[in-house]
């Protein structure tokens, strides 16, 4: 079994646009190099290969993955033969396998399993006696049962320690690497999110991905702020992610329009009121690549 530091090297010796390029013609797009994708059938370039990141990403059939990926998901290469071939071009001694890390490795769950687990254990929150001032909060902005459903609002309570109990199954570096705990230097790591009321965001196929929470008691604590975001992590580039994408693409499709609005709440109110082919960006700037995502969906986005 390869430790995760040992592919982290490799990955930082590996030049990606260079290993794509052998077999892909690449044009440079600012930082960035783009082609059309390998993966699937299209006319103007929707794949683009980041070296900063190190990764490529398309943005027509969702196919995202490493150098590694690369080989094995376009060439067709096993795994180790994968690796072996990038050792080998970086200059560094493939470890001896050990059996039994392997094994444990097949067993580990994955990260998608802890944002789903995480989202569950918010939804439950909310239903419970915890969360009696987050559901008077929907309730004061007038979103139905049903709203409240489809969207997975959920809650987070004030203890730092609350999600790791709930998901004691994941071991702690997990629960740090999907964004849900906060790692700090001598001391014991805590809930990112706390007296939060939580909304999952998902990636195109459905999947959690990511949380925003948004403050209920701002008086109590005035210096935090009004919204929290997962940080970016393996499952979430918040740069190139749109909060409600995979719900509004289906929409936009009878509409033939999407609108896009500043933040989740926006997002639920429109939805609320009919409108259910609204996105909206990640508390940040309108990215390029949030950009090239809506003129897939429509020619003129509102």
């Amino acid at each position: 079994m390869l430790s995760p530091q040992w592919l982290d090297e490799l990955r930082m010796r590996t030049t990606l646009s260079a290993v794509i390029g052998r077999t892909l013609r690449l044009t440079k797009a600012g930082r960035e190099f783009k082609a059309c994708c390998p993966f699937h059938n299209e006319k103007t370039p929707s794949f683009y290969v980041n070296d900063e990141k190190g990764f490529y990403h398309c943005f027509g059939c969702e196919a995202h993955g490493d150098a590694i990926r690369w080989l094995t998901d376009q060439r067709g290469m096993p795994f180790m033969d994968a690796v072996k071939e990038l050792a080998a071009e970086a200059g560094m001694e493939v470890p001896a396998p050990d059996p039994r890390a392997a094994q444990r490795a097949e067993k580990r769950a994955s990260l998608h399993d802890v944002t789903a687990a995480a989202q569950e254990w918010f939804e439950g929150n909310l239903r419970g006696a915890e969360g009696a001032q987050a559901r008077g909060y929907l309730g004061r902005r007038g979103f139905s049962e049903a709203i409240i459903r489809e969207f997975g609002f959920g809650f987070a309570p004030e203890d730092r320690q609350a999600l790791k109990r709930a998901l004691s199954r994941f071991e702690e570096p997990m629960l740090i690497e999907a964004g849900m705990r906060i790692a700090v230097e001598d001391k014991e790591p805590y809930d990112r999110f706390r007296g939060r009321l939580m909304l999952p965001i998902h990636d195109t196929r459905g999947r959690v991905i990511a949380f925003g929470g948004r403050i209920l008691d701002g008086e109590a604590n005035p210096n935090a702020p009004k919204y929290l975001n997962s940080p970016d992590t393996p499952l979430f580039d918040k740069g190139r992610t749109l909060y409600n994408l995979h719900r509004a693409a289906a929409a936009s499709r009878k509409t033939n329009r999407v609108i896009v609005a500043e933040g989740y709440m926006d997002v639920i109110a429109l939805a609320a009121a009919g409108m259910e082919d609204a996105v909206a960006p990640m508390g940040t700037a309108l990215t390029e690549q949030q950009i090239e995502l809506l003129w897939r969906m429509a020619d003129k986005p509102v």
